[in-house]
């Protein structure tokens, strides 16, 4: 209550005060039939009594007729319930503040939706009333842990560790590769600044700057247009080290986690377990794994080898050619016909995978279209591969390795969603499984040009130390010293070791990535003015914090976020400006035809 006119708060207030004479100050949550209501503020709820006796009717009539949400002030004297009307479920539940004085100091209008977690409510409104959505308990929480996590991440990196907080500039130039960034018009003409999708080069030319240990809560930009839970402004905690390697990141980011961990999550043990890309992307189907369940992918191609089945031996003839399953536990007491089929209608449409089912019947015996195909033993060989028992159903898919992995592991999610939604219980929402994943490829083919290379992160990722020569010879087998943080399926962070040679740095540009290395100019030039070797991560802070308070969104930790389609329905932006406002950046808006006619009628 320092500095603050009230004397306390409206969720402090126990059976030690009773006899005070207190002023509290908040919103009116509820009021019933002019005998009580229910003060709320930022800490809690204080049951006030409206007195009753003539002496008091200006106060009876005041707090009677203001409306809920309505902010007050109210004087009275903190007295302990009567027996019996105790409420354990509130913290001040054991007292009640008898008004004496109160005073409306704003009245509420009619509300657009009530102001309690129960009640359900479309998110385009929440967020056009983001400002009274913010005075639901959960979202209260919500910020107020988050300032906690990021205060204590403060404490850990610049009092026990010596990182300098630095702050980089919004106003930058484009980066070749990487998401889309905005572009923000300059007053001279045909120049634009971009906003940073990330501090990367800043971060990089401060340890070439000699600042060893740099940090930042980083405000970060991409213009992904509608993309769901991803926000077009995010915020990321933004790490740089130098003379460290791989290992060196890593443990700091899990002292880091450790410190900064609300204790009512539970605690997290160190070092995370880690594993490659490779091992990924075969078990799990994916670079960012949930491990909080099994329902691991196997590969089946010996099981299978020797049978004469057409598409089996088509699926091992290709260079990466595989056979692969995935084991649904009881799915065929959980699962529905049409479950299954939308398991394969979804693999056929995302990936252009077909999928075989395979069941374990009630009495052992198995079921599918390949088991006339298979003798005996074949079958008993699949089902040990497998670990098959009864009532469970095998999706099987055959074909290029990355394709069958990707189909299957998307599958393996989807199904836990469907068995969860039956009732079995497969993903602990209360477990925190961390994971690191590393030796990521240094570069993958273009999606539109495949003959052409992309950086699988950043241009600035240095090659593994295995394979630095290969960067010259075959560039598509370099592993990178990218690491990524997984959390539950859901990668929070990720960083790696960064190019500190220029002549390295100028090759993967130029040669390698095919791209104009004049923009990057500023920084290859400081990396020969004696860069030490350094490296760094990001962890995504809004992704973090929604998965420690299990929010549905990520828009359920920020202040104020966008709308899936990245506009502020609050005050409705982005918005239109005049021709004369956008004369001194030589911009001229050229207007479809349609929105012409409309903005004539």
């Amino acid at each position: 209550n320092s500095f603050a006119i009230r004397t306390n708060t409206c969720g402090e207030l126990r059976s030690a005060h009773v006899g005070q004479k207190v002023t509290l100050y908040g919103w009116i949550q509820y009021q019933r039939q002019g005998l009580f209501l229910v003060l709320r503020d930022f800490q809690g709820l204080t049951q006030i009594i409206i007195p009753q006796d003539e002496e008091h009717s200006h106060v009876k009539k005041l707090l009677s007729n203001a409306p809920v949400e309505s902010v007050v002030r109210v004087t009275g004297t903190v007295s302990p319930r009567p027996p019996g009307q105790e409420n354990p479920k509130m913290p001040t539940g054991d007292i009640e503040v008898k008004a004496e004085t109160a005073e409306i100091l704003n009245s509420c209008k009619k509300l657009p939706f009530e102001i309690k977690d129960f009640i359900k409510k479309s998110e385009a409104l929440r967020m056009q009333y983001r400002y009274l959505d913010l005075r639901s308990f959960q979202l209260q929480h919500n910020l107020r842990l988050r300032s906690w996590v990021v205060m204590r991440m403060r404490e850990y990196l610049c009092n026990l560790h010596g990182f300098v907080d630095v702050e980089t500039p919004t106003l930058f130039k484009r980066t070749p590769g990487g998401a889309k960034e905005f572009l923000v018009p300059s007053r001279e003409a045909g120049k634009f600044y971009s906003l940073p999708q990330s501090p990367q080069q800043f971060k990089q030319l401060l340890m070439v700057g000699g600042l060893d240990r740099y940090f930042q809560v980083a405000r970060c930009y991409r213009d992904e247009g509608s993309r769901p839970d991803r926000q077009p402004e995010f915020t990321q905690i933004d790490i740089e080290m130098s003379f460290v390697d791989q290992a060196g990141i890593q443990r700091l980011i899990e002292g880091l986690l450790q410190y900064s961990w609300p204790e009512e999550r539970g605690s997290i043990t160190t070092p995370f377990p880690s594993m490659t890309y490779e091992e990924a992307l075969a078990e799990y189907g994916t670079d960012k794994p949930d491990t909080r369940f099994g329902m691991k992918i196997v590969d089946v191609s010996d099981a299978l080898r020797r049978s004469d089945i057409q598409f089996v031996q088509n699926a091992l003839s290709y260079p990466r050619g595989t056979i692969r399953a995935i084991c649904i536990p009881q799915g065929l007491r959980y699962l529905k016909n049409k479950d299954l089929e939308s398991l394969k209608e979804s693999a056929k449409s995302q990936f252009n995978q077909e999928i075989m089912e395979i069941i374990c019947k009630p009495d052992g015996s198995v079921k599918s279209l390949l088991t006339k195909f298979l003798g005996k033993k074949q079958q008993s060989e699949l089902i040990q591969a497998l670990n098959m028992q009864v009532d469970d159903v095998v999706l099987l898919a055959a074909g290029e390795h990355k394709q069958v992995c990707s189909a299957l592991g998307s599958l393996r999610l989807l199904s836990a969603s469907l068995l969860e939604a039956a009732g079995l219980a497969l993903r602990d929402p209360a477990a925190f499984h961390f994971l690191w994943v590393v030796d990521f490829p240094l570069f993958l083919p273009k999606a539109e040009n495949p003959t052409e290379l992309e950086s699988a992160h950043h241009p600035f990722t240095a090659p593994h130390p295995s394979d630095a020569s290969l960067l010259y010879s075959d560039p598509t087998k370099v592993r990178s010293q990218h690491y990524d943080l997984v959390l539950n399926g859901n990668e929070v962070g990720g960083g790696s070791i960064r190019i500190h040679s220029a002549e390295q740095q100028r090759f993967v540009l130029e040669k390698v990535l095919k791209e104009d290395s004049e923009v990057l100019s500023h920084l290859l030039e400081a990396l020969e003015f004696g860069a030490p070797p350094h490296g760094g991560i990001a962890l995504g802070l809004d992704r973090l914090i929604s998965l420690i308070v299990d929010a549905p969104s990520i828009r359920d930790v920020i202040a104020f976020p966008k709308s899936f389609r990245g506009r502020d329905l609050m005050a409705n932006a982005p918005d239109y400006v005049t021709p004369e406002e956008l004369e001194p950046y030589h911009v001229q808006v050229s207007w479809p035809l349609e929105e012409k006619e409309a903005k004539k009628n």
